[in-house]
């Protein structure tokens, strides 16, 4: 499912572009522009009554592995459904430091942002998920060109993606390339090798690095 979103805020033309057709950036949500990590912390210490602070930040892809009070699989997909449905998760997170300063940047440049997500993870809270998506891309000044929700990312055509999951860097890079998947640098990914992102300044440098265009983030004071 993929959403065609034109930006209405103003670009600014800051300089000719010298690609010789639209370089489009993949981006992937959660762990890379937004910090699922930190709001199901804050949800499950309310929903388990726990200290915040004896949760522990995750080491491996799976929050039981990281020593989270949640017993198995399919705890965690009804926990993540009612987070999203009832608490709106998705449109209550904070942003990843950077994150919207730098994707200005790109846009302003003639970069293409293509949103690519894995977000319709479980039934019957699709809506919840999309109307919430959207409010906190828009809260929080996040520009982008098209909206996808899909599982198989490599089915989405990007010139270079930027995720944080292991197994979706994997696939991306089995299915087009290693050159084709940067991974966006957590703790529970730290293992896997290739390109990486340690921050925001590291994605924007690299499309700088493939595309020849001079980026200038303008960070807010």
């Amino acid at each position: 499912m993929c959403f065609y979103h034109k930006i209405c805020h103003n670009i600014y033309d800051k300089q000719e572009i010298k690609l010789s057709k639209e370089f489009v950036l993949g981006v992937d949500l959660d762990g890379v522009v937004a910090d699922y990590e930190a709001g199901f912390r804050d949800f499950i210490a309310k929903k388990k009554n726990v200290s915040i602070d004896s949760i522990p930040t995750a080491s491996h892809w799976s929050f039981t592995e990281s020593g989270w009070p949640i017993k198995d699989e399919a705890e965690f997909l009804n926990l993540h459904r009612e987070a999203v449905t009832k608490e709106h998760l998705f449109a209550n997170l904070q942003p990843i430091p950077g994150a919207s300063e730098a994707l200005w940047a790109l846009s302003d440049a003639g970069i293409r942002i293509r949103i690519v997500t894995h977000r319709l993870v479980v039934n019957f809270s699709h809506a919840s998920a999309i109307t919430d998506t959207v409010s906190f891309l828009d809260r929080h000044n996040i520009p982008y060109r098209d909206l996808c929700f899909v599982k198989d990312k490599a089915e989405v055509g990007t010139d270079l993606i930027v995720d944080d999951a292991p197994h979706n860097i994997k696939n991306l890079r089995k299915a087009r390339g290693d050159e084709s998947a940067m991974i966006f640098h957590q703790l529970y990914n730290k293992g896997l090798d290739g390109l990486r992102a340690y921050s925001w300044n590291d994605v924007v440098a690299e499309v700088v690095k493939r595309t020849g265009i001079d980026i200038d983030i303008q960070y807010r004071s």
